[in-house]
């Protein structure tokens, strides 16, 4: 197994292994331990199938939960991140966020393997927060060290959210699935720590945070706003670009990602499973 570093914030390459062969516990423990120091680790010219996808992704825990996006039939943890060449809704998964942080357990791993990549465009930014955490200023600290702030996916699930019941009516490639759930809120570290290295990550985003417990709605909002736009600069960020058959997994507990376009007028699809927090 080799692993070239991306030379930015976070990320890697891992070469010489095949995923789709034996997963014995030295191969995983080596994937988790540089999955660990890296944040997100792409493996090129992956050709799995969902049987395969679903095997590898059960070899670092059990399946996340996935609300509002059902799976794809006859698969019970396994969805499809599709956009058609001629959808015209807006890109899925544009805002900065950790998946699905408004769940009492996030997933800890989110797995995407690249089925239909377009020529051009379709990268994922991601965010490194232990380095956003650790670049913040002494007083921005104190003020968030210990305290809560309320998550919720009513912005995009909703009935009247981004991907609510006119979206759908717009011709959404995707299946997602709007709920009255969505407007659930609840309460998440606003500084976590790691489970497994027990370094410090911010855990805010645009997405998702809706408010921080104890504080007036102006003065939360202006404490998030400031947050939102520390923890994306770009000392902090990693561009990744796909290829055909790449399998991609990244840690939600200490990074922030998002969907670029730019690939309009061509087909994108990537199927995705979820490692429970």
């Amino acid at each position: 197994m080799r692993i070239e570093p991306s030379g930015q914030a976070c990320g890697a390459t891992v070469t010489g292994v095949d995923l789709a062969g034996d997963l014995d516990a030295a191969l995983i423990g080596a994937i988790r331990a540089a999955w660990l120091e890296h944040l997100v680790l792409a493996f090129p010219d992956q050709p799995l199938d969902d049987d395969g996808l679903e095997r590898f992704t059960q070899a670092f825990g059990s399946f996340g939960e996935d609300p509002f996006i059902a799976p794809l039939p006859g698969r019970r943890h396994v969805l499809e991140v599709r956009r058609n060449a001629d959808e015209t809704t807006p890109l899925f998964a544009e805002t900065w966020h950790s998946d699905w942080s408004f769940l009492d357990a996030p997933p800890a791993a989110t797995l995407l393997h690249g089925r239909v990549i377009p020529p051009v465009g379709g990268d994922t930014l991601f965010a490194n927060q232990y380095a956003a955490y650790a670049a913040l200023a002494d007083d921005l600290k104190a003020q968030i060290e210990g305290r809560s702030a309320w998550h919720s996916a009513a912005r995009g699930y909703a009935p009247d959210g981004m991907y609510g019941d006119g979206d759908q009516k717009a011709g959404r490639s995707m299946a997602i699935r709007p709920s009255v759930d969505a407007r659930k809120r609840r309460l998440q570290p606003m500084v976590r720590t790691h489970p497994e290295t027990g370094r410090k990550a911010l855990f805010v985003n645009p997405g998702y945070t809706v408010g921080v417990d104890g504080l007036a709605e102006e003065a939360d909002w202006a404490l998030l706003v400031q947050l939102f736009q520390h923890q994306i600069e770009e000392r902090f960020l990693y561009r990744h670009a796909w290829a055909q058959g790449m399998l991609v997994m990244w840690d939600n507990r200490c990074l922030l990602h998002r969907a670029t376009g730019g690939y309009e007028g061509h087909a994108r699809v990537l199927h995705r499973t979820t490692v429970a927090g």
